[in-house]
């Protein structure tokens, strides 16, 4: 297995990568948004994805977006190919992708707004703590690329100050402080937080 830094050699994985976040979004049911094959490429020829393969197999990807001019960096799209779950293998993709963003953008803050349990506990590990949406980029292109995410609609009725993803954040200038008041990550505190979400806002979807 290597996990390395993508480029434009990989593209040929650019299909099976999209296929395979489209069918965990099916299976999660919420907070993956979908992406083309070409917006696939593009980060992988300008050095902005990691992608883990098995020889020539395909086994797991993650990509760096930027947004507000650099101020802001998210490591988005972390997927593991089926034959490749329950490995540890997105704990590893994960530590390069956040390597590579704090080494090509070291002023940036780096954020994430997911659903999943497994990258809240891997964000928390290195350094991110959550924050409001408020908090996050402004940068309207960012939010607009939630639009193929089934939980839209949510976003939209709280005037994207919150969702069903939560939002957290790695800020560089406070990292000497996050060491020191690195705490466990709690999963029940947060499978709660997840539940009351899912009971405020897609109650009213069934109305």
């Amino acid at each position: 297995m290597k996990i390395v830094i993508a480029d434009k050699s990989h593209s040929i994985y650019a299909d099976i990568i999209c296929q395979t976040i489209a069918e965990a979004a099916k299976v999660r049911g919420t907070g993956i948004a979908k992406r083309e094959p070409e917006y696939i490429i593009t980060k992988m020829e300008n050095g902005n994805a990691v992608i883990a393969l098995d020889g020539e197999k395909f086994a797991g990807f993650c990509y760096i977006e930027k947004w507000g001019h650099g101020k802001f960096v998210a490591n988005s799209g972390l997927i593991v190919h089926p034959d490749y779950r329950n490995l540890g293998l997105a704990k590893q993709i994960k530590q390069l992708v956040f390597d590579h963003s704090r080494q090509k953008f070291p002023d940036a803050k780096i954020f994430s707004i997911t659903t999943g349990l497994a990258v809240m506990k891997m964000n928390s590990d290195l350094g991110y703590k959550p924050v409001t949406f408020s908090e996050l980029t402004t940068d309207q292109s960012f939010w607009n690329g939630c639009q193929t995410c089934k939980n839209y609609d949510v976003l939209q009725r709280t005037e994207q100050k919150m969702c069903l993803c939560t939002g957290m954040l790695y800020n560089p200038s406070a990292k000497q402080e996050l060491k020191s008041e690195k705490r466990e990550f709690d999963s029940k505190v947060w499978t709660r937080l997840k539940n009351i979400k899912q009971s405020i806002f897609l109650k009213k979807d069934k109305k």
